[in-house]
């Protein structure tokens, strides 16, 4: 597996000083962030490490050059809007916006995009599986033509009240894994496989890697940690950031060796970046770096990482 981190936590910097930080810390890849520059409804959206509005020849070969120069690899692109947004204008600007994505994955040789499926809140999950398809299967085309394969991610983003009751992510589950791939058959969509957000759904985050395992494309390392007492107190269907809290690995209640030992049995060899969304490290820039760094180093007793300036 080639390990390395997403970039959304590190807004404060420059793609170049992002490309730094990894081959100066024995990162392999890093997963860019590519969203719009414009301003961001949630925290960690809006970054923009790599423009891909302004993705012409000279800054294709520019990029390239300097993670050559680096010794570090783009994993994937990524961006995670609502694609199911209700709001027709937005839904369109999301779509138009995950195409120039999906173009620039293609030039750049990254060739895969991270990103959510969506859905529209309001709605139950049969209407959204519909709404998907419709969606969806244009994209893919779109993507297949262009040989890039879309990696979705499994989190319901259903953390805030705005958010509440149904969530802006459908694809949260193996049970709609199954349903989703059964209407969606491109050999371009898989996972972006998380285990911290089957956590605090209270879903066996292993057996799924090996139902899945054809279909993981990207994984992430992110840990949950699981307040019991409070969930006691609010029940299962209050907002998830009442009674659970995002951690980096090894702060929370993610097995990483179980994880890691089922990624390795079932051959996965892709990439595992790091994502960091834990608060109490992200003060100050050292902070986001000491993440980052701590990250990788308890990380380091399930798998092999190359050494520092490698």
């Amino acid at each position: 597996m080639r390990q390395g981190f997403v970039t959304a936590v590190m807004d404060q910097y420059s793609f170049e000083e992002v490309v730094d930080f990894a081959s100066e810390n024995g990162f392999e890849c890093i997963e860019v962030s590519c969203w719009p520059r414009e301003k961001a409804e949630r925290r960690y959206a809006g970054v923009t490490h790599i423009d891909v509005d302004e993705l012409d020849n000279e800054y294709i070969t520019h990029i390239l050059k300097y993670c050559k120069k680096k010794k570090v690899e783009i994993s994937a692109l990524a961006y995670y809007p609502n694609v199911l947004e209700p709001d027709l204008e937005k839904r369109t600007q999301y779509i138009e916006h995950l195409k120039k994505v999906i173009v620039a994955a293609k030039k750049l040789n990254v060739n895969m995009v991270t990103t959510f499926i969506g859905r529209v809140p309001q709605l139950n999950v049969p209407e959204n599986l519909k709404l998907a398809e419709k969606v969806w299967n244009p994209l893919l085309n779109f993507a297949e033509n262009l040989g890039v394969r879309i990696a979705i991610e499994n989190c319901p983003m259903l953390f805030t009240e705005d958010e509440w009751p149904g969530g802006k992510n459908i694809a949260i589950s193996p049970a709609i894994w199954r349903q989703l791939f059964e209407k969606l058959k491109s050999p371009n969509l898989g996972l972006n496989y998380d285990p911290s957000h089957f956590i605090w759904q209270e879903i066996d985050y292993i057996k799924p890697v090996y139902e899945f395992k054809d279909k993981i494309f990207h994984v992430h390392y992110k840990d949950i940690k699981l307040n019991k007492n409070a969930r006691s107190e609010v029940g299962v269907l209050a907002t998830p950031l009442s009674y659970m809290t995002p951690r980096i690995p090894g702060h929370g209640d993610v097995d990483w060796g179980e994880y890691i030992a089922a990624l390795l049995e079932v051959g996965y060899d892709g990439p595992a970046c790091i994502e960091i969304e834990d608060k109490s490290f992200e003060n100050s820039k050292e902070g986001i770096e000491n993440a980052l760094k701590i990250s990788r180093e308890y990380l380091k007793q399930f798998v092999a990482y190359p050494e520092k300036g490698v």
